[in-house]
Formats: C-alpha cells, structure tokens, sequence
C-alpha cells in the first residue's frame, strides 16, 4: 500500500513544483528579470511535473509557441501517465 503511494505523491509534489518554475519564469519574463533556463523548465516536467508544466502552460499562456515545449511536455505527460498506470496494474 505504501508503495503505491509513493509515486503518485512524487508527481503531485513535482507537478506543484513545476507549475511554481513556469509560473515565476513567466512572472520574470514580464516583468524583464533574469529567466529560468528552458533546459531547468524541461528537466522538471521531466522528473515528474509534466502535469503542473502542462497546466501552466495553457494558463499561463507561457512556452506555447515553442514547439519542443508544445509537443514534448504532452508527450512527457502521456509517458508518465502509462508509467503510473503500469506501476498500479502491478500491485
């Protein structure tokens, strides 16, 4: 049961994470601060956060032009989500 838990909570609390980066990168791109660097944005969605970077991105409206962004943070989503599938079929 605890096993479970664990990688479902690990893409919540990365999902948050990622969603706290897109959101201070756009804050920081209006207002003409220094930025995150697209790589640290996409290794986030990619340890997990490929929820909360999705969702910042279509509210934030930031990252949606950029198409390394447009398709690999969905593509980045849907393997996590058949990770996590996989990881729950098994228990």
């Amino acid at each position: 049961m605890l096993l479970n838990r664990g990688p479902l909570a690990w893409l919540l609390a990365a999902s948050l994470f990622t969603f706290a980066l897109y959101g201070i990168d756009k804050w920081k791109a209006v207002h003409g601060r220094w930025r995150i660097r697209e790589s640290a944005l996409l290794l986030a969605a990619l340890c997990g956060g490929a929820f909360g970077a999705l969702l910042a991105m279509r509210l934030f409206h930031h990252k949606t032009r950029k198409w390394y962004f447009a398709f690999g943070v969905p593509l980045m989503l849907a393997l996590q989500a058949v990770l996590l599938f996989w990881l729950y079929g098994k228990a």
